[in-house]
């Protein structure tokens, strides 16, 4: 049996709190005597978290043993780190067998100095915060998680429960996983190094409406001709003004959205669907399946192939 404790303070965000713990209480259900869960709060007390909801731990941390998997939520509460919580974790974290971190829980475990020398994320609008208050740990804004050892960091809230699964996932195996991520409504199979914000989510949308309505058409025709030119030609605005616009209004270019939406669409459909691979590519505005082999090696680091057999369920057609 592995323990996970699950580290409280006031101003927790209670969702780094349950989402997590309910991935791993799922695990137990569907293989009893596989995870043993217990919340600790730097006293016993109760905590309030930053909704306002009141939640009462298992134990107090100094009553608490080094558990195999250390889970550290974000919240309000790890803005002015509380220096026993921080204390405690400097001594326990590097004995943990798996030191866990959602959301801004990264900041406690780099107080600590449990991330000094190594990769890892949190939630995106404090990675700039975490880069320059510790310059020792090498910070990506980009994923919702990353692992490195046995240290894994997660962005906001839900990529605490992506990160959860996994850890599920190569505990206990795919289908537990699944079942685990299907009971929750959940997906299983988002990978760590996905961007935490999706094309749309990204950029911003654009003030004119022309510009909107092209957003919208790029994500409903990822498989047309999306080149500047036709594009600034459904805007009713020349090339180079369309451009310069499109930037301005969503913070990106409208090639750089064009290809994160193209690579969303890809994505998708190699999850979902039993398409064969140069289809998708076709279909998705890449042509040939080697133009869809770069674009996915450079964005996820991995082949349309891998990526369709580690994030497809197990129980999905195949051709």
């Amino acid at each position: 049996m592995r323990t996970v404790l699950v580290v409280l303070f006031d101003g927790v965000q209670s969702l780094d709190v349950t989402g997590p713990l309910e991935v791993f209480q799922g695990g137990e259900l569907h293989a009893p005597g596989s995870y043993r869960t217990r919340t600790a709060s730097p006293d016993g007390a109760p905590v309030r978290t930053s909704s306002g909801l009141t939640v009462v731990p298992d134990q107090a941390l100094t009553a608490s043993a080094t558990p195999h998997i250390l889970l550290v939520p974000g919240g309000r509460g790890t803005r002015n780190p509380a220096p026993d919580v921080v204390a405690w974790l400097r001594e326990h974290g590097p004995r943990a067998e798996r030191l866990v971190s959602v959301c801004t829980g990264a900041i406690l475990l780099a107080e600590a100095g449990l991330l000094d020398g190594r990769r890892a994320t949190t939630h995106w609008a404090y990675c700039d915060k975490l880069a320059r208050d510790h310059p020792s740990v090498e910070v990506d804004p980009d994923p919702i998680y990353v692992r490195d050892g046995h240290v894994a960091t997660s962005a906001g809230v839900t990529a605490g429960i992506d990160l959860a699964l996994a850890l599920v996932e190569e505990d206990l195996g795919r289908e537990i996983a699944l079942g685990i991520a299907r009971h929750l409504v959940v997906f299983l199979r988002r990978p760590g190094n996905q961007a935490q914000f999706s094309a749309q989510l990204a950029a911003q949308t654009a003030r004119r409406e022309p510009l909107r309505e092209v957003q919208q058409w790029i994500t409903e025709h990822p498989g047309g001709d999306l080149s500047v030119e036709t594009l600034a030609a459904r805007a009713r605005l020349s090339p180079r003004h369309f451009a310069r616009a499109f930037q301005a209004e969503t913070g990106m270019t409208p090639g750089r959205y064009v290809d994160r939406v193209r690579l969303e669409h890809a994505r998708r459909l190699l999850e979902d669907t039993s398409d064969g691979v140069e289809e998708i590519s076709r279909a998705c505005g890449y042509g040939t399946p080697e133009a869809m082999r770069r674009a996915f090696v450079k964005a996820l680091g991995t082949a349309p192939a891998e990526y369709r057999r580690r994030f497809r369920p197990a129980s999905a057609p195949t051709h």
